[in-house]
């Protein structure tokens, strides 16, 4: 090896030229020249002051990424209920979009990708001893069911023929699941010392949250109960009194869940045939819903996706109004979450049983609510999805295969209300017709025509206008709050790039999972008046807040990763924590101040004259002996006796009516509106030794007045 010539004039560093030329002409690639020892520049350290500014020189400042947060907040918050659309947050939307294309496509963001797919061979193996005796025990169930009527032997062929099958597909685990290791071995040591994560930490503050969300003052959010619930409260009455239909078909005809849930509530608790036993159960369901979010969140994305999904959930006006409203609307939503968990890992896992899972929870939701009946067609269009993006024919083939064990399941659990569509006088189909045809009154105007508009309106509800329905929403206000609306409008502009750019199937599911699951409202073609309505599309709950987290956690990772190590965590997370903090107060003033004062405002006060009721019975009266003077447009008289305590009684009594209480014995009670002056009148003239008082109202304009009648003994005066 020669020694270099130290005497020797500097040698030039080689330009682009150079190298373009030496290319070209295949001449020997110029050589870079070293530099001398004493010529190199001395490392400097930065010192601690000036550690966060480097950083961010040396990175990147997420401007791109801050542009896109800012522009849709903007635009969501311009947003306000009225009547016109707003250009300023259109275009203010759209730049946002833009800002976070471009960030995705330079790679400043990325959207959390699920886990890679697990690839794993099913032998199709079944056991068919019990295959075959749980079909036929299901059959016999089948026939039994007939009637519209559960007895105590049809249940049982029915449950004994289910758990059969699912015994016949089910896989056995071939090794023990990590955490149930990890379980045995903390009760196999001799001493307990519990390790708890900060991460575990962290998921439990969350889910507490949420719980706060879902259980406070949920006694007076809502306040009172309207006609509906007292159809539902008729039907578990009818329930304890050993009345047990399988469909129940009074109001056009309702899914019997709720109404066993509640009567299952009141038998446990003690709590009676109450709005209260009502909330319990879609308040328990609401909770139960939290956990699922989280799977399904870090199914389809990571672990931060799923937290906060879990958290935007939980703290959202739409779902936790909807619980607490306490009909059966909340149970589409509380059934879809688990159905797509299991659905989408047992894709994703080659799992027999998670798709058995989806089955069991897909067969439930159907037993639930009306609207639970487009969750089939999702699952549809999520394994038709997949199936057309798998390359592997041997992941497509079993892959049907296990749809149709998921579909087998749910026709078992299925299979009272099968049978109850086979009668000659069933309704089961009575108010989806009537909402999708015109056999109760003509359409107004051609399909083509309405349905894409029913379409652009239940978008809209989202981030504009939910509709007038005042007793599910805040007339006209939006059903998603600035942060979630923006992060939803945000994530479906992500998710659109993202399919284009690495065709996996899940993105595109989620954005046509949004109208799907909207299409129980936007398919009221008869009465696009009803449309939208957040109580038939809350399942949409569950895919929209999904979409949000996934944005939510994408912008905050960016930021995170591209302002520097140090520097960009405390960022993201002082962002982060301030933007979920303003959701959750935001969201608390729209639950529990602004939806409370209007849905006060517009229920009837049935709980006050029934509480008046209750009181007359207890004390100098009979219940027997009291009424309520029926008014139009006033209170439903049935909800009067339900909160009086006499949940099988209707106090309503016509003016015209009011000569037939002459026979009965003892004090007698009227309640009637102040508008009504017949009442009055016809009261006054038969019993003019009554007394009148006013009672007032804890809310203003809904006083009523009391006529209270003595005893004819009262009004003899006592001998000497």
């Amino acid at each position: 090896m020669t020694e270099k010539n130290s005497d020797l004039p500097p040698q030039e560093e080689p330009s682009v030229l150079d190298w373009v030329k030496a290319i070209f002409s295949r001449a020997p690639i110029p050589e870079i020249p070293e530099l001398p020892p004493d010529s190199r520049p001395a490392i400097v350290r930065p010192s601690p002051a000036t550690e966060y500014g480097a950083e961010i020189l040396k990175g990147y400042f997420p401007w791109r990424i801050l542009s896109a947060l800012v522009l849709a907040l903007l635009a969501q918050i311009l947003l306000q209920p009225s009547t016109h659309y707003n250009w300023a947050s259109v275009i203010l939307y759209l730049t946002a979009i833009g800002f976070a294309c471009w960030s995705l496509w330079r790679g400043d963001i990325s959207l959390a990708s699920p886990r890679e797919r697990e690839l794993k061979i099913d032998s199709l193996a079944v056991r068919l001893p019990p295959l075959a005796a749980g079909f036929v025990i299901s059959g016999i169930a089948f026939m039994a069911f007939g009637g519209n009527r559960f007895t105590t032997l049809n249940v049982l062929f029915w449950v004994i023929g289910f758990g059969l099958i699912v015994w016949a597909f089910w896989q056995p685990a071939q090794d023990t699941p990590p955490w149930l290791e990890r379980l045995i071995s903390f009760i196999q040591n001799e001493t307990w010392q519990p390790r708890i994560s900060r991460w575990t930490v962290l998921f439990i503050v969350v889910l507490g949250i949420g719980i706060y969300f879902r259980v406070h003052q949920f006694g007076l959010v809502a306040p009172e109960m309207y006609s509906d619930h007292a159809e539902k409260l008729w039907d578990v009455n009818d329930v304890l009194q050993g009345n047990t239909p399988i469909f129940f078909v009074r109001n056009t005809g309702r899914e019997g869940l709720q109404m066993y849930l509640i009567a299952g509530t009141i038998k446990l608790f003690d709590t009676g045939v109450t709005f209260l036993s009502m909330k319990i159960g879609t308040i328990l369901l609401g909770i139960f819903m939290l956990p699922y979010m989280y799977l399904l969140g870090k199914e389809v994305g990571n672990r931060w996706t799923g937290l906060f999904a879990m958290f935007l959930t939980g703290i959202a006006f739409w779902p936790n109004v909807l619980a607490r409203v306490a009909l059966r609307h909340s149970l589409y939503a509380v059934f879809l979450a688990p159905t797509l968990y299991h659905l989408l890992r047992g894709m994703r896992t080659s799992t027999r049983n998670h798709f058995i899972l989806a089955g069991v929870f897909l067969g439930i939701s159907l037993h639930g609510y009306t609207a639970s009946r487009i969750v089939p067609l999702l699952v549809l269009v999520a394994v038709g999805l997949y199936w057309f993006h798998e390359r592997s024919k041997k992941a497509r083939r079993q892959t049907i295969i296990w749809l149709g064990i998921l579909a087998f399941i749910s026709l078992v659990i299925f299979l009272p209300l099968l049978r109850y569509s086979f009668e000659p006088t069933n309704m089961y189909n009575d108010r989806l017709l009537t909402r999708l045809t015109g056999i109760e009154q003509e359409l107004p105007g051609p399909v083509w025509k309405i349905f894409p508009e029913n379409v652009w309106n239940g978008l809209l509800m989202l981030n504009w206008s939910s509709g007038d329905i005042w007793n599910v929403t805040i007339p006209y206000q939006p059903s998603l709050a600035t942060l979630s609306g923006a992060m939803f409008v945000l994530g479906m502009g992500l998710l659109l790039v993202r399919y284009f750019r690495q065709r996996h199937w899940h993105n595109l599911f989620l954005i046509l999972a949004v109208p799907i699951t909207m299409l129980p409202s936007t398919l009221s073609l008869a009465n696009p008046n009803e449309n939208p309505a957040p109580n038939r599309v809350s399942g949409a709950a569950v895919i929209v807040f999904l979409i949000a987290a996934l944005a939510l956690e994408a912008l905050l990772r960016g930021i995170k990763e591209k302002a520097g190590e140090k520097f960009g965590t405390r960022v993201a997370w002082v962002i982060g924590s301030v933007l979920l903090l303003f959701a959750a107060v935001q969201n608390y003033g729209l639950t529990f101040d602004k939806f409370r004062t209007q849905y006060t405002q517009k229920a009837m006060n049935t709980a006050e004259l029934g509480g008046v009721i209750e009181n007359f019975a207890i004390t100098v009266g009979d219940p027997d002996s009291a009424w309520v003077v029926a008014y139009r447009h006033w209170v439903d008289t049935r909800l009067v006796g339900i909160n009086a305590g006499y949940p099988d009684k209707d106090y309503a009594i016509w003016p015209y009516e009011i000569h037939t209480t002459l026979e009965a014995p003892g004090p007698k009670l009227f309640l009637y509106n102040p508008v009504d002056k017949e009442a009055r009148t016809v009261l006054e003239e038969l019993y003019p030794l009554g007394s009148t008082s006013l009672h007032v109202s804890a809310v203003p304009f809904k006083d009523f007045y009391i006529y209270f009648v003595p005893a004819e003994d009262d009004l003899i005066p006592e001998s000497d």
